[in-house]
């Protein structure tokens, strides 16, 4: 059982030094971009929203 989880732990020490890590500049950029995105959907879905409760509103005669 040990055996296992040192091979594991070994392994995945090797893993992290193939991992090509991002710069600090790009994580921020990349971040940015992610917040950016998120913001624009939300709005985007909120006015989707409103349309779809006015309709509903108007259809339903409420």
């Amino acid at each position: 059982m040990w055996e296992k989880a040192t091979t594991f732990v070994k392994d995945v020490r090797t893993e992290f030094t193939r991992v090509s890590w991002p710069t600090r500049q790009e994580l921020i950029n990349s971040t940015g971009i992610v917040l950016v995105f998120s913001a624009v959907f939300a709005v985007f879905i909120g006015i989707f929203d409103l349309l779809i409760s006015f309709i509903w509103g108007v259809l339903l005669g409420s």
